[in-house]
């Protein structure tokens, strides 16, 4: 379980995120959802330890982030940032074996390159292995990119907008190997969604954000409706039935 007690983030008295109370489930597939602005991305950073909260405690799986070591908490916790800055001239096989610094300093041993060739098989990425990143279209990146973090071999697992410049086909594709990582490799997956259609269709639970506040947090069945969604995004939503389960229509 992910616990926020009191988190709160101040950048002017006038922009200030919190204070965030939740508690997330083990296992399955969170989305973060809400109007740009909302305090999504800001919360799954302070979450990972990657922004600094000014109140509050944040724990993962009994771990209190601010006082737990980096070393053990990277074995525990990964995340994955909107923004990506890796040397273009490396490989997919060498990117993806990023993910196992937490165990190895470096040093990569015949058991982590079995561990690297099972994501690569995971992600459908075998012919694509010794090839550059910047030889890459976007969407073969971002599996990549996304192969690396579950290759750290975290229980729990963020993912900041990871359908961020993908096409719907990509997009879908994407969710199915996250749907199937919750489900057959017992990840909890935490991930910023910018389609409320896709957390729909794919997330466990929802957690809607407005104005840096959590104002619903739940099974996707009971967030996923008119007027919930209609508050939260300031706009008529109409949610129909649709032949593989709800569709939020804008009018």
């Amino acid at each position: 379980m992910i616990e926020l007690k009191n988190v709160s983030k101040r950048y002017s008295g006038e922009v200030a995120i919190g204070p965030l109370n939740l508690r997330i489930p083990k296992g399955g597939i969170t989305a973060m959802i809400g109007p740009n602005g909302a305090g999504k991305s800001t919360m799954l950073t302070m979450i990972g330890r990657l922004l600094d909260m000014d109140e509050g405690t944040i724990e993962i799986a009994g771990q209190d982030v601010q006082s737990t070591k980096s070393g053990h908490l990277a074995k525990v916790v990964s995340i994955l940032r909107q923004e990506n800055h890796f040397v273009t001239k490396l490989t997919v096989r060498q990117l993806i074996g990023f993910g196992r610094f937490p165990y190895t300093k470096g040093r990569i041993t015949s058991h982590d390159e079995e561990v690297i060739s099972k994501y690569i098989d995971f992600f459908r990425l075998e012919e694509l292995q010794h090839r550059y990143l910047d030889e890459l279209s976007g969407g073969q990146r971002q599996r990549a990119y996304v192969a690396m973090v579950l290759c750290q071999e975290t229980e729990y697992v963020l993912l900041d907008e990871p359908l961020n410049n993908l096409d719907v086909a990509h997009s879908v594709e994407m969710m199915r190997h996250l749907k199937d990582a919750a489900q057959s490799l017992g990840r909890t997956i935490v991930v910023v969604l910018h389609d409320i259609n896709f957390a729909a269709r794919y997330a466990d639970y929802i957690c809607a954000c407005k104005e840096g506040r959590i104002v619903e947090f739940g099974p996707t069945d009971e967030i996923i409706r008119d007027e919930i969604l209609t508050s939260i995004f300031d706009t008529q939503v109409k949610v129909i039935e649709g032949p593989k389960g709800k569709i939020a229509c804008y009018h």
